[in-house]
Order: C-alpha cells, then sequence, then structure tokens
C-alpha cells in the first residue's frame, strides 16, 4: 500500500547530486553577446572592488562599449565551430558527463553550470531538486581559493537556494591546492607532454590568473594557493629548484596585482639566456580564452618576439581521464556520509 494519501501528487525519489561550477562564458562571440557575458561578470563585486556608483559609469560608459569587440574576436580565435561553443563550455560539459558516468553506479545525478552566462546556477539547482535532488554538492572548479571564484560561485547558489520553498541540503566543496590526485595529474600530463618534444624546456612557467594584490592584502589566500600548487608541482616532477616558476597573467586596469606579471617575464626571459619554454596554467580546470588565446597564442608571441626559440603550451586537464581522477577524488571525500544514503 502506498504511503501517500490519495491524490498526492508525485514526488521523485530522492537523489544525491554533484553541480560543477565554472566560470562562466558569453553564449557567441558577436559584440551583444560578449557584452552581456562581461556585464554580467564585471558588474560583480566580488570580482571588482570599487565604488559601485563611480564603477557603474566607467563599466557601463567606457568598457562595455569597447571591450566586447577585443574580447570577441579573442574569442572567435578560440571558438569550437563544430559544437558552436566555448572550449570552456564544451569542456565544463564534458567533465560533468565524465564524472556523472563515473559516479552512476553510486546513483549520483551530476550536472554544471556557470557563474556568468548559461546554463545558469539558479536553473540548474531547480532542475536538479526536480529530479528529486536533496542533497547537493556544490562543486566550484577552481583549484585555488579565491573570494573572486569559489566564494562568488557558492554566493550565486545561496541565493537560489534562498528563494526555493524546498531547499535541498547542500556542501561546499573546498579549494584543493595541495590535493595529492591533483599534483599528480598535473606533473602526468607535464611529463607525457615534454615527452612528445624533441627539446627540453629550461623552465616550466605556472601562469594563474592574476587578483589586485590590495585582495591579497584583504586576507585573500589566492597567492598562498598558488604559489604552494607551484611548489609541489616542481617537487612531484623532481626538478631543481627554480626549474617551475610562478606568474600571474590577465592583468587588469592601472593598480598593482600580484607579481611577477606574465607578460612581463615571458619579455624578459630570452634576455636571461632563457630560450626553451613551457607553460601551465594550474588554476584553470577547463581550457579556455585565458589559456588557449591568452597565453598559447598571445604570450608565446611576446616570447618570440624578445627572442625566445621555443615554446609550448601544456593543455589544462580538461576531460581527461588524469582530469576525472581528480574531480572524483575530491567530489568522493566531500560526499562523506552522503554515499551510503544516495
Amino acid at each position: 500500500m502506498s504511503p501517500r494519501p490519495v491524490n498526492h501528487p508525485d514526488i521523485p525519489a530522492e537523489r544525491t547530486g554533484v553541480l560543477l561550477i565554472n566560470l562562466g562564458t558569453p553564449d557567441a562571440t558577436d559584440f551583444w553577446s560578449v557584452r552581456r557575458y562581461l556585464k554580467e561578470f564585471l558588474w560583480d563585486p566580488r570580482v571588482i572592488e570599487v565604488n559601485r556608483v563611480l564603477w557603474w559609469g566607467i563599466l557601463n560608459l567606457i568598457i562595455l562599449n569597447v571591450r566586447p569587440g577585443i574580447a570577441g574576436k579573442a574569442y572567435r580565435e578560440i571558438w569550437d565551430t563544430e559544437t558552436n561553443e566555448s572550449p570552456l563550455r564544451r569542456y565544463t560539459r564534458e567533465q560533468a558527463d565524465g564524472l556523472g558516468a563515473r559516479l552512476k553506479d553510486a546513483g549520483l545525478d551530476v550536472d554544471w553550470a556557470m557563474r556568468y552566462g548559461n546554463p545558469s546556477i539558479a536553473n540548474k539547482l531547480e532542475a536538479m531538486r526536480a529530479r528529486g535532488c536533496r542533497k547537493i554538492l556544490l562543486m566550484a572548479l577552481y583549484p585555488q581559493y579565491s573570494a573572486t571564484t569559489t566564494a562568488t560561485a557558492y554566493d550565486k547558489a545561496f541565493e537560489a537556494l534562498s528563494k526555493m520553498r524546498w531547499q535541498p541540503a547542500v556542501r561546499t566543496t573546498p579549494a584543493y591546492p595541495d590535493a595529492p590526485s591533483y599534483i599528480e595529474a598535473l606533473a602526468k600530463t607535464t611529463r607525457a607532454h615534454l615527452a612528445c618534444l624533441d627539446w627540453e624546456p629550461d623552465v616550466l612557467l605556472t601562469s594563474f590568473h592574476g587578483l589586485p594584490k590590495r585582495y591579497f592584502d584583504a586576507g585573500d589566500p589566492y597567492h598562498c594557493h598558488c604559489a604552494l600548487t607551484a611548489r609541489l608541482l616542481g617537487e612531484a616532477l623532481g626538478w631543481p629548484e627554480g626549474k617551475v616558476r610562478l606568474a600571474f597573467q590577465s592583468r587588469f586596469g592601472r593598480e598593482e596585482w600580484l607579481k611577477p606579471y606574465m607578460q612581463e617575464v615571458m619579455s624578459e626571459l630570452p634576455a636571461e639566456g632563457t630560450k626553451r619554454v613551457a607553460v601551465i596554467s594550474p588554476g584553470f580546470v577547463s581550457d579556455c580564452v585565458e589559456t588557449l588565446e591568452e597565453v598559447a597564442i598571445g604570450l608565446k608571441e611576446t616570447f618570440m618576439r624578445a627572442g625566445g626559440e621555443q615554446f609550448t603550451y601544456i593543455p589544462c586537464l580538461n576531460a581527461s581521464e588524469d582530469g576525472l581522477d581528480v574531480l572524483e577524488a575530491v567530489a568522493l571525500k566531500e560526499l562523506g556520509g552522503w554515499l551510503a544514503e544516495a
């Protein structure tokens, strides 16, 4: 006999879910698509911590009239024309599919969302709730913690939860800059990539997205997490001290950001006698415009113009088996106590 009263609405069986959350991407490369994406991204007070009235004027009167054209050109350089989407969207979708396949036997529901743009966190949380997810692990795809990335992703999820009549229970995944599976995967993919070359790099540059220095001064642990990852990668590779170096890319505006700046490093290395360089971006779980256009294309051009001879970019873990190993290990750790109930 059914325990439900007569005419009671159907309720899906309870499930446990994992929601992968990445940064975001425009839906297309045209001016207005990129503008919508940049407006949402750059208006986030977690990302731009300045006077809101002043910033509104700068953003809407200057940046959003100029930057979409520049950014759109960069996106067109790396756009996946076969699937008509950015690499970030494709790789995040593939990561969710791959992790879902691995966790299928545990009965877990794995989905993905973007902090900025589509698919939105709110829509995906509602869809998972409708499928019966009463427990959801929020998994921001940032190995190194920053308020500008991890915190704002979870802020957006909590905002969506605050509007739900029947909220699922949630957990947030912490950063994992020193997770053994993560460091092992970085070292393994580095070795495999370099083994395909007929030359050996003089230095491996670990390029992380930059951050205003005042954010660090205010207590953001991001710089420390990046330095930790870079050091552990060098140790895992067994290389001498100094062969793995840390730098920060994507500086924006005039204020001081975390140093050293990647652009300056790439310009100075050839003059120092470093002519062969490999670059990896451990802070990005998925390749995107910052890695494929800014690093693999733009910074390579900078290095070669400065007198460099050999340059190679080592792709992100993406949806590779090594990358999925990391996501699975992190997810299973944070799902402790829930899996038996899934």
